[in-house]
């Protein structure tokens, strides 16, 4: 269960809140991104969600209920490699939403992962694997969190997070042109969660090319960490 929002006013802004349950994790900053790791049983450590040097951020949250069309079938692309690949800049954005338009994007079996990527000038991607995309040239502002947005509140699922999409919904729309990151972590302090507990509040100031996290909903206790603006690596 996670939040991903962007906003787009006065600068390009993402905010990430990882909800995570008996799942070992940790956030690794390097000069190519600040990557948020989890440990597989299978693969190690994996790079699943954060930001890269290039300005554009990953997030996958899972989507509920669980929809069996996300199953792996045939020669579909794996959402989860989709992402990585993006996030360690192995592929580009416009690469990547040009796989999404062409080819069947799966998920895990009985698990639908969706993907919110966005990109340095604040185009948003929205992937569900067996449902479709939505691609957005940079919206003002957009709320994913563990529902389709294809079917919205149509389908009922206790952690679906409609309530956390409604509170983010109505800050980010309330929000002025000035916004920033502080009130970035607003929003995210607001969707947080303590059940399936909060453990990484990220926020990518993709103009200024700085990442900020906390980790456990320690508000006052933030990380950064900044790449060079001129950054094109691949």
């Amino acid at each position: 269960m996670c939040t991903s929002i962007i906003s787009n006013r006065n600068k390009t802004l993402v905010g990430w809140n990882l909800d995570l349950l008996d799942m070992e994790y940790r956030v690794t900053p390097g000069d190519r991104g600040v990557y948020i790791e989890i440990n597989e049983a299978k693969e190690g450590w994996m790079p699943i969600f954060g930001a890269n040097a290039r300005g554009e951020f990953v997030g996958m949250p899972a989507c509920w209920p669980f929809d069996d069309r996300s199953d792996p079938k045939g020669n579909d692309i794996n959402i989860i490699m989709l992402d990585i690949d993006l996030l360690l800049m192995k592929k580009t954005f416009a690469e990547t939403k040009d796989i999404v338009e062409k080819q069947a994007i799966s998920s895990v079996p009985g698990v639908t992962f969706m993907g919110s990527l966005s990109d340095s000038s604040g185009n948003l991607l929205h992937i569900v694997p067996g449902q479709g995309y939505k691609y957005y040239e940079k919206p003002s502002y957009k709320v994913l969190t563990n529902f389709s947005p294809f079917k919205m509140d149509r389908e009922k699922h206790p952690w679906m997070g409609w309530d956390r999409y409604q509170i983010a919904e109505k800050m980010l729309k309330e929000a002025g042109e000035d916004i920033d990151v502080a009130d970035i972590f607003d929003v995210l302090k607001a969707a947080s969660q303590t059940v399936c507990p909060t453990v990484v509040s990220m926020v990518y100031d993709v103009t200024e090319r700085r990442v900020y996290w906390c980790e456990n909903r320690e508000w006052d206790r933030i990380s950064s960490k900044s790449f060079d603006k001129k950054s094109k690596e691949g």
